[in-house]
């Protein structure tokens, strides 16, 4: 038995198998607190914990899923490409967004870290939260945080941007898609562009392009921001 739930093919099928689990359950309550990743990290957690499972070994025998979700990027990059009418004419006021974005989330930890008196490796580890984890995560190495911790960060940000993203578009009165897809992408990166895809295609493909946008221009902030504001 132990062999078993060892092997790829139980781990490949128990992460597909969750997952697919917790999305019927999404769409069918439409609850944007029973996200699906969500849902899939509270159920495989425990599971892995109890089986006595590492998260190194589960990591590996995932290989095909992480290797679908860099095509993933390339899927966006389509959904981008096919609504270009919807951002041509829009760039400057994009590039404003998702910049106000990037120094807003931040100058947010930064804010938070000297009100709280975190350790500055914590802060320095959080301050990427917001980027997709890919170059959050060599942003904190960079910088002299703590990559794994970047990681959680960036999960959880996404996962609570997609939640409560909805919920301001409708406090603000928010309705055009565009912007609704530049808020979600440049907040909660992957996660909030998915939540986008629901809204409409154009509200997807804005995210795609505030998830790069959100990349360059934290690679920019983080440093000027450690440098003038330490």
């Amino acid at each position: 038995m132990s062999s078993v739930l060892h092997s790829q093919p139980f781990l490949l099928a128990l992460t597909v198998g969750v997952f697919y689990a917790a999305l019927l359950l999404y769409r069918r309550t439409r609850s944007s607190l029973l996200n699906p990743i969500l849902v899939s990290i509270i159920v495989i957690i425990p599971l892995l914990s109890v089986s006595g499972i590492s998260f190194d070994e589960y990591y590996r025998a995932n290989s095909p899923v992480n290797f679908l979700l860099g095509l993933s990027v390339v899927a966006i990059g389509y959904l981008m490409y096919e609504n270009m009418s919807h951002i041509r004419g829009r760039e400057l006021q994009i590039m404003a967004a998702v910049a106000a974005g990037s120094i807003a989330g931040v100058l947010c930890v930064m804010a938070i870290a000297y009100w709280t008196g975190i350790a500055p490796e914590v802060s320095l580890s959080l301050r990427p939260k917001s980027v997709t984890n890919p170059i959050a995560i060599e942003l904190s190495r960079v910088s002299g945080g703590i990559p794994a911790l970047t990681s959680v960060a960036v999960i959880f940000t996404g996962i609570f941007g997609s939640i409560v993203g909805p919920w301001v578009f409708r406090i603000t009165g928010i309705t055009d898609d565009i912007a609704r897809g530049i808020g979600l992408g440049s907040a909660a990166h992957a996660v909030g562009t998915a939540k986008a895809l629901e809204i409409s295609a154009a509200a997807g493909a804005a995210g795609g392009v505030a998830i790069a946008g959100m990349g360059i221009a934290t690679a920019i902030v983080l440093p000027l921001a450690a440098k003038f504001l330490g």
